[in-house]
C-alpha cells in the first residue's frame, strides 16, 4: 500500500538525545517525511534479567550494513540547480556507510521508503549495472559531453566499493571514451584507481577533490565515523599530487564553533600536502537532516549546541535552513561574509585557486554502439540531447 504524500511531516528531535552506536553517525531510525505513520520505541522490560531491579536502558545493538542490488534503467542525472555548476552526475550508490551526520543526501533515502537516519548508513543500494548503462548513454548518437561529476550525492569510494568496484567500472568507461569528469571523496580508496587517473590527467580530463572537514581525529570520528581519518586524507592529497593528478580540497560543510575555527589550518594542511584548489560551503540542514543533526549535536556537544544552532540560523536568515538557490551553500549576513573573507584571504596567501580544474572536452570519443543482444538502446533519460559540437576546454565551479 502506498503511503500518502506528506511533505510537511518532519519529525522533531526527541526530548533526550538518542544513544550513540559505535561506528555510526546516527542510531535514530527517524521516520521519513512521506510516512503518515509514526513509531515510538517503548521499553517494556523484556530482555532484562531482573526488570524489577535493573532499570538501566538496554544498550542499542550495532546494526549490520546491508547491500541492496539494483538494476538501474538510467544512471545519468541532469542538474538544473543554478548554484551547482556541473551538468551531469553519476552516483553508483544510494546511501553511504561513512555515516556523516551532516550529509545533505540523507533525505534521498525517503524516496526508497527507508529512514534517512540509520538506514541511510546501513542500507546501501548498489547500482550493479552502472557501468553498462553509462556506456550505453555515452554511445547514443544524440549525446554531447558535458561536465560530469561522480558521487555528487554519496561517496563513490565508500567501503563497499572495495568489493563491488562499481566506481572503478564507471571510470573505466570514461577513460575509454576520454570523457572528462570531476570527483569528490573523503576516502583513500581513490588511490586504487591511479592507473586510470594518471592517463585522464595527461588528457586534461579529470579533477579530484578531497573532502577535509577537520584535523581533529576525535571530531572526525563523531561527524564522519567510517570515513578516512584526517591524516589519511592529507596523505591521499599528497599521493594524487605526486602522481600528477589535479587535486583540490573541499571544506564543506563549515559548521559554526565546531570545525569553522579550523578553516585556515585546514587550508594550510591541504596546501602543504599538494592541493592546488579549494572550495567551501556552509552547513545545510534540509528536511530530516535538521532533526538528525540537532540530535547528534545534543549528544556529542551539549555545551555548545544552542550556540551552534543560533549561528546556523543567523546564516540562514533566522531559519534552520534556507533552501533558496544562491543562499543555501553560502549563507548570508555578516557572519557569512566574514567566513568568505577568511577563506579568500587564506587561499590567496597559500596560492590556492578557487576556480576548478580546466577540463578538455575536445578529446571525447563515443564508445561503439551496443551490439545486438546487449542492453536496450538508451532513451532521452540516459543523457542530454543537443546538436552542438563538444565544447573545448573550460573552467567551471564544481559546487
Amino acid at each position: 500500500m502506498r503511503h500518502p504524500r506528506r511533505i510537511d511531516l518532519v519529525p522533531l528531535r526527541p526530548s533526550e538525545p538518542t544513544p550513540a552506536v559505535k561506528g555510526r553517525g546516527s542510531a535514530w531510525a527517524i521516520e521519513h517525511r512521506f510516512n503518515a505513520l509514526r513509531h515510538d520505541a517503548e521499553d517494556d522490560g523484556w530482555g532484562r534479567e531482573n526488570p524489577a531491579v535493573d532499570e538501566r536502558p538496554l544498550a542499542p545493538q550495532a546494526p549490520v550494513t546491508q547491500v541492496i542490488e539494483e538494476t538501474a534503467r538510467s544512471v545519468l542525472s541532469a542538474n538544473e540547480s543554478p548554484d551547482i555548476h556541473f551538468d551531469l552526475s553519476v552516483n553508483p550508490y544510494r546511501g553511504c556507510e561513512h555515516g556523516c551526520i551532516y550529509c545533505f543526501a540523507r533525505p534521498t533515502h525517503s524516496y526508497l521508503n527507508l529512514s534517512p537516519g540509520i538506514d541511510f548508513e546501513t542500507r546501501i543500494v548498489a547500482k550493479t549495472n552502472v557501468a553498462e548503462r553509462l556506456r550505453a548513454a555515452l554511445a547514443s548518437r544524440r549525446y554531447v559531453p558535458r561536465l560530469l561529476n561522480i558521487g555528487s550525492a554519496t561517496d563513490a569510494y565508500q567501503p563497499v566499493e572495495r568489493r563491488l568496484r562499481l566506481t572503478r567500472g564507471v571510470i573505466e568507461v570514461l577513460h575509454a571514451c576520454r570523457h572528462p569528469f570531476s570527483l569528490v571523496t573523503k576516502s583513500a580508496g581513490v588511490e586504487r584507481d591511479l592507473d586510470l587517473l594518471r592517463d585522464m590527467a595527461a588528457w586534461r580530463a579529470v579533477g579530484i577533490y578531497v573532502s577535509l572537514t577537520t584535523l581533529d581525529p576525535a571530531l572526525a570520528r563523531q561527524m564522519e565515523p567510517r570515513a578516512a581519518a584526517p591524516h589519511r586524507r592529507l596523505q591521499t592529497i599528497a599521493t594524487l599530487a605526486e602522481a600528477g593528478v589535479p587535486v583540490g580540497v573541499s571544506l564543506s560543510p563549515m559548521i559554526p564553533f565546531l570545525n569553522e575555527p579550523e578553516l585556515e589550518r585546514l587550508l594550510e594542511a591541504a596546501a602543504r600536502a599538494g592541493a592546488g584548489r579549494a572550495f567551501m560551503g556552509v552547513l545545510r540542514l534540509p528536511w530530516e537532516v535538521n532533526p538528525l543533526f540537532q540530535d547528534w549535536l545534543a549528544r556529542h556537544h551539549p555545551e555548545r549546541a544552542a550556540r551552534v544552532m543560533a549561528r546556523v540560523r543567523e546564516l540562514h536568515g533566522g531559519q534552520d535552513y534556507d533552501a533558496r538557490f544562491g543562499q543555501r551553500q553560502r549563507g548570508r549576513g555578516v557572519w557569512a561574509e566574514l567566513l568568505r573573507q577568511r577563506f579568500d584571504k587564506a587561499c590567496a596567501r597559500l596560492g590556492l585557486r578557487q576556480e576548478r580544474t580546466p577540463l578538455d572536452f575536445s578529446q571525447f570519443r563515443p564508445p561503439p554502439p551496443v551490439p545486438s543482444g546487449g542492453p536496450a538502446a538508451p532513451d532521452e533519460a540516459d543523457g542530454p540531447v543537443a546538436p552542438a559540437p563538444a565544447p573545448a576546454a573550460r573552467q567551471r565551479s564544481l559546487f
